[in-house]
């Protein structure tokens, strides 16, 4: 395996979120090969011994990787210091600790989130110079015209950066009298980024949903549940076949507790 950051290489086996492995982290509790490290330092699990207060944190044997149809409603995160939903009161207790999103649906937005313990995939599906498309459906207020459109595909300045060029097509079969429905594909994902371009333009969203991550999608799956993914999917994601924790295809439906 290759090296990564010791937080995530915690976080990832289960011993602390990544905040608070940063926080062993800082008060000298981790030792790698016997040697207190810093912030910001990298291991690779196969090889080294990683210990948290003199226990040896046993690597992840295999790689997870779990496709959720989020609800509106939930927080992408494992806490909410507001208390409200996260995605991962979906998910069994199994996977609580162990699994990672991989980048983030805001409080309002539905749709396919991926969650892994896989680093290197992970990173490839969320950094835009890999080029792994995610496509949402956006229901925009009135009827947006082409020469606003336009401006949002060639990219947009926000926070004194260009978006990215993006791909937008109108969906003529729902769109509704006060409301246009629209596919818009992007190569990258800021923060709230859809919502604010469209603000920008006079036509704030009313719901968003992702509907594809790369080749992945999954029109079946119902809201608030979740599946596997294929050996198939993964292989497609990473460029290469990855290991894969048993491969069997599984489907749930929401939990709590």
């Amino acid at each position: 395996m290759s090296q990564e950051r010791v937080q995530k290489l915690l976080a990832r086996a289960g011993v602390a979120s990544r905040r608070q492995a940063e926080e062993l982290i800082g008060a000298g509790r981790v030792t790698v090969n016997g040697e207190v490290i810093e912030l910001g330092a990298k291991a690779d699990p196969s090889a080294d011994a990683i210990k948290v207060d003199g226990r040896r944190v046993q690597p992840v044997a295999d790689f997870e990787y779990i496709l959720l149809n989020k609800p509106g409603g939930y927080i992408t995160t494992r806490s909410d210091p507001e208390g409200r939903p996260t995605v991962y009161d979906l998910l069994p207790k199994r996977w609580r600790k162990t699994l990672a999103p991989v980048g983030r649906l805001d409080w309002g937005t539905e749709g396919l989130l991926l969650l892994t313990n896989d680093g290197a995939l992970a990173q490839r599906v969320a950094h835009p110079r890999y080029g792994c498309k995610k496509v949402y459906h956006a229901k925009v207020k009135g009827e947006p015209p082409e020469a606003q459109l336009e401006r949002i595909r060639r990219g947009m300045v926000l926070d004194g950066r260009r978006t990215a060029p993006a791909k937008i097509t109108v969906l003529p079969s729902r769109k509704t009298r006060n409301n246009t429905w629209l596919a818009v594909e992007l190569s990258e994902g800021r923060t709230r980024q859809i919502r604010e371009l469209f603000f920008r333009i006079g036509h704030p969203v009313g719901r968003l949903k992702r509907v594809s991550i790369g080749p992945v999608s999954d029109r079946g799956l119902p809201v608030g549940a979740f599946r596997e993914l294929s050996p198939k999917e993964v292989a497609q994601l990473s460029g290469k076949p990855r290991r894969h924790g048993g491969g069997k295809k599984k489907s749930g439906a929401p939990k709590s507790g």
